[in-house]
């Protein structure tokens, strides 16, 4: 199992102190960097580190970038980090997006995030710009209730699949965990106690549905930390930190190749990517197939406020942290 190098760094107070310096940056599954805070990103990269505080034990981690070549981007609206992203491509530093484009303006359940028609035209911008392999449609989480149907869920998926199905080539979806995170399902409940889990029926309903939708738009289907396997409607088990993605935009790049575990002679002959080492992220749950990243995100930070999110544990809490933060800090917050 691969683990990241360490190295002694200067930081922001003129200390020596030791950093972890990881390939991939995940950012990030705990807030939305690109909606929120793309400045404060860039000043890191350029300083060279941030420092990222462990949700449980409260510890503090120097992050350093300097061994850094793929970034994968976690956003509901990523238009703000548009024009940074060619500061990425002079360092070399290959990247991608898992876009979350969900419609659930009539239900209310994400507060803050643009409306659907602006985060459409923004998903094909992103696309326009970096390459539609590179931005994944996320449709995530699956929620039901007494008053969201599945077949109402397929007809909020079919209008937005047709608007953006040449614009990408994947979509990801999971069904949402109402039970797993209690503090979800109170936010939930807090607004309608008929939100309720998939049972099997609803899954292979679902999927049977979402495949005869797929027939027209032609995408690869996957969830994304699923048990159920659910191969004879062709949809997959998904890997958000993807190393067959990374290999397909990095193939070229001796750095990637070599850390995949790839001959660099492989992105000679064609797109066969057959690793020789076990890469898969230990810090997940057992259903994720992600390989190794190091998120820098920090939980209570995304001013979304998605009633259903499970890294926010109150609005009061993101309020005050979102004030709490300025682009110069070495963490978000």
């Amino acid at each position: 199992m691969k683990s990241w190098n360490k190295k002694i760094i200067i930081n922001d107070e003129n200390q020596e102190v030791e950093a972890i310096t990881p390939f991939i940056i995940s950012a990030s599954r705990s807030t939305d960097i690109p909606a929120f805070f793309s400045k404060w990103f860039f000043n890191r990269l350029e300083k060279g580190y941030v420092t990222w505080k462990n949700p449980f034990n409260q510890k503090i981690q120097y992050v350093s970038f300097d061994e850094t070549k793929v970034i994968v981007f976690w956003s509901k609206n990523p238009k703000l980090i548009i024009p940074h992203l060619q500061e990425l491509n002079k360092r070399d530093i290959k990247y991608y997006f898992q876009f979350t484009l969900n419609d659930y303006e009539k239900e209310n359940l994400e507060p803050n995030v643009p409306k659907l028609e602006n985060r459409i035209n923004t998903f094909k911008e992103l696309s326009n710009l970096i390459g539609k392999e590179k931005v994944i449609w996320r449709f995530d989480p699956l929620i039901l209730s007494d008053f969201i149907s599945v077949d109402d869920l397929l007809e909020k998926i079919k209008n937005i699949g047709n608007q953006i199905c040449s614009y990408t080539e994947k979509l990801v979806f999971s069904f949402a965990d109402i039970e797993v995170y209690k503090k979800v399902q109170n936010n939930l409940y807090e607004q309608d106690t008929s939100f309720r889990e998939f049972s099997q029926y609803d899954i292979m309903d679902f999927s049977k549905k979402l495949k005869e939708l797929n027939q027209k738009w032609n995408l690869e289907l996957s969830t994304c930390t699923e048990k159920i396997e659910l191969e004879q409607f062709n949809i997959k088990h998904n890997k958000c930190v993807d190393d067959e993605l990374i290999y397909k935009i990095g193939k070229n790049d001796k750095k990637i190749l070599n850390w995949l575990g790839i001959d660099n002679t492989a992105s000679l002959f064609g797109d066969d990517y057959s690793p020789n080492i076990k890469l898969k992220d230990k810090g997940q749950r057992k259903e994720c197939g992600c390989i190794m990243s190091k998120d820098i995100g920090m939980y209570n930070t995304c001013n979304h406020l998605c009633t259903y999110c499970y890294a926010n544990h109150s609005v009061n809490l993101v309020k005050q942290n979102i004030k709490k933060h300025n682009f110069n800090n070495q963490s978000i917050v």
